[in-house]
């Protein structure tokens, strides 16, 4: 049996840049607040058994919680443990273990795994020093990079650009929301600190590729819940501006292909034939209500009974037509408005203007001249 190194400061970017398995023993409430790309939570103990140790940690110190550990520790539990590690082992030959420091947890788990034949090396510092890590890399890349900022209103395929390019951030994609009323996805959002940890490794990896220059969509402050960090909003902030220009009917066939045809689509997909498409009628009313201030009160009333009404019919036309009455008036009304004015308010900085095709290949060649 091969001994392999535990993982050091100095080899934390590798975890990162090579996509490592990381089996992460922590509890599961540690584990739902925050983890990175590539963890599995496979913990040592469960919440209730982490709060007992904690609590005889405090008050009777630290041998009577490892005291408390082992008795905790059956047979059967220990026995199930292992199964579980095992198996990610067995799937992942590669892999690496980490609790919050690296300390007693990650020891333990790694003595148990050498017991049944396996050497799992585990992150000196643990969660902790991983996190903290990320963080600092956030800011590094940040102070060493350039970026370009797409911006244009709303419908003109800022998004789907930047999967065209190789050089770019998705911030919509790494919070899993479109920014909008309409903007919620399926599956949620991450944890503030899983949306954290997920830019910084695509920052990271987009440096290590040679990447200097780096394009992302013009956001404001909050995608969703998510919030950026303050040194990449100040990045921003001064960037470039590149725009992209399409008419009002190009904009909104865009916007109901993604937003009706597609989703429904992938509701579909994840939840079945009729769960999918109550999901999918359900997503189309919520966002309806969120732009109902902006409609007007008469207005939203009878584009939401007419959606209701082709819903529940299931006459698919119907409801592409009625949604796309409302973006209509939403987007003359409200949103165009505002994101003109946006970019007026950056229009020293706008060092281009075209359609789509037209900024892609503005784009690739200015990184092809980084």
């Amino acid at each position: 049996m091969s001994k392999r190194p535990n993982i050091d400061i100095d080899h934390y970017l590798n975890l990162f840049l090579e996509d490592i398995p990381l089996m992460d023993v922590r509890a599961p409430v540690e584990f739902d607040k925050g983890a990175f790309p590539t963890s599995q939570n496979l913990p040592l103990l469960d919440d209730r058994q982490r709060e007992l140790i904690g609590t005889r940690y405090k008050n009777a110190g630290q041998d009577a919680a490892i005291a408390l550990g082992n008795e905790m520790a059956t047979a059967d539990i220990k026995a199930a443990r292992v199964a579980r590690w095992q198996a990610f082992a067995a799937a992942h030959p590669e892999g690496v273990l980490y609790c919050f420091r690296g300390g007693l947890r990650s020891k333990i788990s790694q003595q148990w795994l050498a017991e049944a034949g396996i050497e799992m090396p585990f992150v000196e510092g643990g969660y902790k020093a991983l996190r903290r890590f990320l963080i600092d890399s956030i800011d590094e890349v940040i102070a060493s990079a350039r970026f370009m900022v797409v911006g244009g209103l709303t419908g003109t395929g800022k998004t789907p650009l930047l999967a065209e390019l190789d050089n770019s951030v998705d911030l919509e994609g790494l919070a899993n929301h479109k920014g909008s009323s309409f903007g919620k996805q399926i599956g949620g959002q991450p944890t503030q600190i899983n949306f954290e940890n997920a830019l910084a490794v695509r920052l990271l990896k987009l440096r290590a590729a040679g990447h200097s220059l780096m394009v992302l969509e013009d956001e404001s402050r909050m995608v969703g819940r998510c919030g950026l960090p303050p040194a990449l909003q100040e990045a921003m902030a001064q960037a470039p501006v590149v725009v992209i220009e399409a008419g009002l009917e190009e904009r909104i066939e865009r916007l109901q292909r993604e937003y009706v045809e597609d989703m429904l689509t992938a509701y579909r997909s994840h939840l079945g034939e009729e769960e999918g498409y109550l999901a999918f009628s359900n997503y189309l009313l919520d966002a309806i209500e969120g732009i109902r201030r902006r409609l007007g009160g008469e207005r939203y009333q009878q584009i939401r009974d007419a959606l209701q009404q082709a819903l529940q019919h299931r006459q698919l036309e119907s409801v592409a037509g009625v949604y796309r009455d409302a973006i209509a008036q939403v987007l003359e009304q409200y949103y165009d408005p505002m994101y003109q004015y946006q970019l007026d308010q950056k229009k020293e900085r706008i060092r281009f203007r075209g359609s789509y095709s037209e900024v892609v290949s503005y784009l690739r060649n200015l990184g092809v001249e980084q």
